[in-house]
């Protein structure tokens, strides 16, 4: 990996994703890689994101990165400094449903997350995740994203976090809603947002990117689009080089916060 920085420096663009070992953060690594990103995918076990990174190509290289940890955190700031000495994309994939069984459905998910009756430290663990572990990465790659002169920030959320949609009866999610995994994309929109503003002043755009109800390990495979769909508009998103900041979107376009 000596010739990092060399690369790196050839006009290159460089992208972060977290979570991009498997599912749609690989997809969305994949895409960055061909559309000529140096991609560094980010994945809480180094071998499984240096798997992905075999996978990927040329372009990428694995960084053992757990959004929970503030010493990984740290310590993957500290290469992306030193290595390539800025940063022009950060997306924020990396995310956790539950902390049940693996083979759950959605309907024992939603009841176990009812505000009612969720548990707190299992509501904790999965905002620890989705909603302070993406801060936590935003804050340390920050400086980063400042040396691009044109950075930018995609997280990836989704539309069972907005709070337009649930309170609207015809809403065909809304029964999904609590206080555990939509909440936390509710909490990350919310972030999203204080991002987008403090940081419009400095060139850095910042926008929230729904995939639609997507089968992925986060949802025990239980959704109707496929991995390849349901990547399309976060890709979208991530390769706009001139759109907007402060949106939230969805696969048929925008979504009310």
């Amino acid at each position: 990996m000596a010739d990092q920085s060399e690369q790196a420096n050839e006009g290159r663009l460089i992208a972060l994703v977290t979570g991009a070992n498997q599912g749609i953060g690989l997809e969305i690594a994949k895409a960055l890689s061909a559309n000529g990103y140096l991609v560094l995918v980010g994945s809480r076990n180094f071998g499984n994101g240096e798997a992905a990174a075999q996978r990927i190509g040329e372009n990428a290289y694995p960084v053992q990165l757990d959004v929970t940890d503030p010493t990984s955190i740290s310590e993957a700031a500290e290469r992306v400094g030193d290595e390539f000495g800025r940063l022009d994309l950060l997306v924020n994939n990396a995310a956790i449903a539950h902390t049940g069984k693996p083979d759950q459905t959605l309907e024992e998910v939603t009841r176990s997350g009812l505000a009612s009756v969720a548990s707190l430290d299992e509501m904790r663990a999965v905002w620890e995740t989705n909603v302070f572990g993406v801060l936590a990465v935003t804050q340390a790659m920050l400086p980063y994203l400042r040396k691009s002169g044109a950075g930018r920030i995609v997280n990836v959320s989704s539309g069972v976090g907005s709070l337009t949609l649930n309170a609207d009866p015809s809403f065909p999610y809304r029964r999904f809603f609590s206080a555990v995994y939509p909440a936390s994309k509710t909490a990350l929109n919310a972030i999203t947002l204080a991002l987008a503003l403090e940081l419009e002043g400095e060139n850095i755009k910042v926008n929230a990117a729904s995939p639609g109800f997507t089968a992925t390990a986060l949802n025990n495979f239980q959704g109707t689009d496929s991995i390849e769909v349901g990547s399309r508009n976060p890709i979208r998103v991530a390769l706009e080089l001139d759109g907007p900041t402060g949106t939230f979107t969805g696969p048929d376009g925008p979504l009310p916060w």
